[in-house]
């Protein structure tokens, strides 16, 4: 018989070896450094139109001070590339982002994350009755004083059914902004907006509403990748209970005008996220 304190200590190792087995199974292994990593880990699967789709996430992680962007990564930086292409018995993976931060630091305004990420996975395999081995090759940047770039690999068998990091996935996917029309009758929306000729640059005038006049970030990207539209700033202005934001239209292709352009916007505040796509006529 174990004394009292011997059976304790005997415990807690075996309930810690059996989480971290349970982990485990739910989870690549890290591929980094003492700046970053990344790994895999599987959710639930469910059930769309497109038939049996498995839930997973890629989880990048950053140690303190470090950050990774988005994919439009603001004044400077490098968006991550994802490559699923090695992977087997999978017809189409479906990535979504989270709602970044706006981080102001010696690079000047940046967007992206800091501590750690999970970016959702919706995986459609070719054969439902097999098991899909996901494998990721990503490609990204990890910034403190400099930038450096990072490279990581991971794979993971996903089974129908795995629910071991199913925790961690939903609370990733509640953070992916949602899709919220102009002028939304709902508490968080982008209510109006108007272009400002007048300016030199021309300018985009946005108007918010958020519960009870909660912080807003805002981020406008272009209708491709080589655009790189400032930073929003909120501004005066709004009408009564609405917060209004302006960014020149600026950083625009060579060659390439304003008009008839679709804008994406993203605004953020608190835990919810949303995204309005407006049109420039």
């Amino acid at each position: 018989m174990f004394p009292p304190v011997l059976r304790q200590s005997l415990f807690a190792t075996f309930a810690l070896a059996a989480m971290a087995q349970t982990v485990a199974a739910g989870a690549s292994g890290w591929d980094g450094d003492d700046k970053s990593g990344i790994r895999l880990i599987a959710g639930s699967n469910t059930t769309e139109a497109a038939g049996s789709v498995l839930r997973a996430g890629v989880e990048i992680r950053l140690a303190t001070g470090w950050k990774t962007y988005w994919r439009y990564p603001g004044d400077s930086g490098v968006p991550p590339h994802f490559d699923f292409e090695k992977s087997d018995n999978v017809k189409s993976v479906n990535l979504s982002w989270p709602a970044p931060q706006r981080i102001t630091d010696s690079e000047g305004v940046t967007i992206g994350y800091k501590d750690a990420v999970v970016f959702p996975l919706k995986i459609e395999p070719k054969d439902a009755t097999k098991p899909v081995v996901l494998r990721v090759k990503l490609d990204y940047a990890v910034c403190e004083k400099l930038c450096i770039p990072a490279q990581g690999q991971a794979e993971l068998t996903l089974k129908s059914g795995h629910a071991e990091t199913n925790g961690v996935i939903a609370a990733a996917e509640k953070k992916v902004p949602h899709a919220n029309p102009l002028g939304a009758n709902t508490p968080f929306s982008i209510k109006a907006f108007r272009r400002d000729d007048s300016a030199k640059p021309a300018r985009v005038l946005v108007d918010v509403a958020s519960p009870g006049g909660a912080p807003v970030t805002l981020f406008a990207e272009g209708p491709a990748s080589d655009w790189a539209l400032p930073i929003p700033e909120e501004t005066e202005g709004a009408p009564a209970g609405l917060q209004r934001f302006s960014f020149a239209l600026d950083g625009m292709p060579p060659g390439k005008s304003a008009d008839g352009a679709n804008i994406k916007l993203t605004a953020v505040s608190g835990q919810d996220a949303i995204e309005t796509t407006i049109r420039l006529d």
